[in-house]
């Protein structure tokens, strides 16, 4: 009979240990404060002309503001423990794993796409050049992530390896085209996302319970404030949408 209450006993505290984490999904936007949208300022093009033209001007993705909605895109937003920013955050069982081991950054007409990306420990970047000119991929980071410098011929690309959790991105330039310019941000979890055209994110399956949100923005730098963010509560199922405001970096 004891052994009966033993076994028991661990069934019930196995099946409370994982019932006891519920799961959320945490959305919103991001949105210009800074009055009108601003305006897509034309870079200087001043090499290799005839290709890095051929679809037209090339644009600075500073500030990319959508002129309908005033959605801000490439910025990263990410969850972040309320008391300790370096703490591990509960991982939902399906997202253990990266679904892909790699993640590409594209150099295909003298712009880095996507302008921004994130990545997660233990998966590699992927710096590829899709167009008939030369490139060079220059990261430039903080810390323990990695530094290099390469040039890619066209239709090549370079792997790079050995990327960690950092509060700094990594800066990816190609000194080739100067006006070429992107960031890299690695997380030691899934809960992070970039804005997309309407400045519209998500990060599904984050763990219920209270969180900080970070959000930063590459020239407005932390848009809530600091690197600690604003706090939110994630409740299981769907959550009512965050409209955060994003002002001009003074």
């Amino acid at each position: 009979m004891n052994r009966y209450f033993a076994i028991a006993a661990i069934v019930f505290g196995w099946a409370s240990s994982t019932q006891a984490q519920e799961w959320g999904t945490i959305k919103g936007r991001i949105l210009w404060a800074g009055g009108d949208s601003p305006a897509l300022e034309k870079v200087k093009v001043d090499k290799d002309q005839d290709h890095c033209l051929s679809k037209g001007d090339i644009s600075s993705e500073k500030y990319v503001v959508n002129a309908k909605n005033k959605g801000v895109r490439w910025v990263f937003v990410w969850l972040s423990d309320a008391k300790d920013a370096k703490a591990k955050i509960p991982v939902h069982p399906s997202l253990t794993e990266p679904s892909d081991k790699e993640v590409v950054i594209d150099q295909p007409c003298c712009k880095f796409e996507p302008h921004v990306l994130g990545l997660r420990e233990g998966q590699t970047l992927v710096a590829k050049n899709s167009s008939p000119i030369p490139h060079n991929v220059n990261l430039v980071s903080v810390g323990k992530n990695p530094s290099k410098n390469e040039i890619v011929p066209p239709g090549r690309a370079v792997k790079v390896d050995g990327w960690v959790a950092a509060t700094a991105p990594t800066l990816v330039k190609c000194d080739i085209h100067p006006w070429m310019m992107g960031y890299v941000r690695v997380f030691n979890h899934p809960y992070f996302a970039v804005t997309d055209e309407d400045g519209n994110f998500e990060i599904k399956n984050a763990p219920a319970g209270n969180w900080n949100l970070v959000v930063w923005q590459e020239e407005s730098g932390w848009v809530t404030g600091d690197r600690k963010g604003i706090p939110v509560t994630i409740a299981a199922g769907e959550n009512k949408p965050l409209a955060i405001d994003l002002k001009p970096a003074k």
